[in-house]
């Protein structure tokens, strides 16, 4: 089994692998080929053990490389009232952070 960590990140929870590629809300000073490191790291396994934090676990982190910023597809949200003539449409598009995994260190 690989080696996989738990980190937290704009309130979500991701679990992540070597050369991973995931989408996660946007972050702050992140342009495309930036390194960041993720401190959150919940749970971590090296292929046959795990440590659980609590609530973090201590000396571990998580380094990424930024892909690149984009926004998401957009959300309509619709509401309706019968027989009123209320209607309402709001449009949303998150912007979100691509990111790589580049190494687990626990």
């Amino acid at each position: 089994m690989e080696a996989y960590a738990v980190i937290e990140t704009g309130g979500k929870q991701y679990r992540v692998e070597k050369d991973t590629v995931l989408s996660i809300e946007l972050l702050e000073d992140s342009e495309a080929g930036k390194v960041i490191e993720f401190d959150q790291v919940l749970a971590v396994s090296n292929g046959s053990e795990l440590t659980i934090g609590a609530p973090v676990v201590a000396g571990a982190k998580v380094t990424a490389t930024v892909v690149e910023n984009y926004r998401g597809d957009k959300v309509v949200a619709f509401k309706k009232k019968r027989r009123q003539g209320y209607r309402k449409k709001i449009g949303h598009r998150q912007e979100l952070t691509k990111i790589k995994i580049e190494s687990i260190k626990a």
